[in-house]
């Protein structure tokens, strides 16, 4: 057998060309390889897949050059047609609240592999993590003692899951923590919470200390991102599992807030005296608008940067 050339090898098989190339090779240089025909058809597919692509890009740019009111205004424009548009397609409303646990559950299956294949927690938040511990636990003891459902079960998958990820990133990866960047002061969010809980909470027939927990679990989850965001804005790279899962709770956050809102029409406002009397209707209410428009901005850059096609995700500074 004659000496391999270096760079290419050439075997023909029947009609079929096979080509392995070893070193660099110039894609436009094999062009010549194949027949004008299936080169042009080529150049066509690849130019049509890219088109939604260069269209989603435009508008993305387009609403970046907005000044932040008219950004607001199309915020609330595209959450009302999101709202309006799963009122239509999705006749049992609580499936929209089993579908945010359902994103949630994936977020924590994207950290759960992140920790065990990649063995690096760089980029998670423990104060993050503490406080959905917090809340979550804080809610499965309300649950218990006022209203055991399908929910509670939920909440305890969930807090086992997230008190596992605080353990590999306390004792098992402590070496890949990025502890000077976790920097956010939680008893900023913890203290308000409870002192907001203190003086709105419901005003059922329970015990007034569950009402009172009840409550701070509920002012908790809202905030409970923040410190992760304030992460994330301090690297400012966000590497894909961490970009996945931030993005999940967003999504998570988000049909969560549209089930309350639909629920709320559904019943002409009737939900809302069910859950009391005074101030807490409503603060059950803006508590899952904050928490949906906290991770709403993180959520624009994260899906334009899939539209680009760029795997880690860079955020401009002021996002978070």
């Amino acid at each position: 057998m004659p000496p391999q050339r270096r760079g290419q090898i050439l075997i023909f098989h029947h009609l079929d060309l096979r080509i392995s190339i070893s070193t660099k090779f110039p894609k436009k240089a094999l062009n010549f390889l194949l027949p004008p025909q299936r080169s042009r058809g080529i150049s066509k597919m690849r130019g049509a897949s890219s088109a939604p692509k260069r269209k989603m890009n435009a508008v993305f740019g387009w609403v970046k050059r907005q000044p932040p009111k008219v950004k607001a205004f199309i915020s609330v424009v595209a959450g009302m047609a999101a709202l309006v548009f799963l009122r239509f397609i999705v006749h049992d409303h609580d499936n929209l609240f089993v579908a945010a646990e359902i994103c949630h559950a994936l977020g924590i299956a994207v950290l759960i592999y992140k920790l065990t294949k990649e063995k690096t927690c760089a980029g998670l938040s423990l104060k993050s993590q503490d406080l959905t511990a917090l809340f979550l636990a804080v809610r499965l003891y309300c649950s218990f003692v006022m209203e055991y459902d399908i929910h509670t079960l939920l909440d305890s998958a969930t807090l086992a899951s997230t008190l596992w990820v605080i353990y590999m990133i306390r004792f098992k990866l402590k070496s890949s923590y990025m502890e000077d960047k976790d920097n956010f002061a939680i008893y900023y969010v913890v203290v308000p919470c409870a002192l907001l809980a203190f003086l709105v909470h419901p005003s059922t027939s329970h015990n007034i200390l569950n009402r009172i927990f009840w409550a701070f679990c509920v002012y908790l989850e809202a905030v409970s991102v923040l410190p992760q965001l304030r992460l994330m804005q301090n690297t400012k790279i966000v590497e894909p599992f961490t970009a996945h899962y931030v993005f999940a709770l967003g999504v998570a956050r988000f049909l969560s807030c549209a089930h309350w809102v639909l629920q709320v029409l559904d019943t002409r406002g009737r939900l809302l005296t069910a859950l009391g009397y005074g101030l807490w209707p409503s603060m059950v209410l803006l508590s899952e608008v904050v928490q949906t428009f906290i991770l709403a901005d993180f959520c624009y850059y994260y899906v334009k940067s899939v539209f680009g096609g760029q795997l880690v995700l860079r955020l401009p500074s002021g996002v978070v």
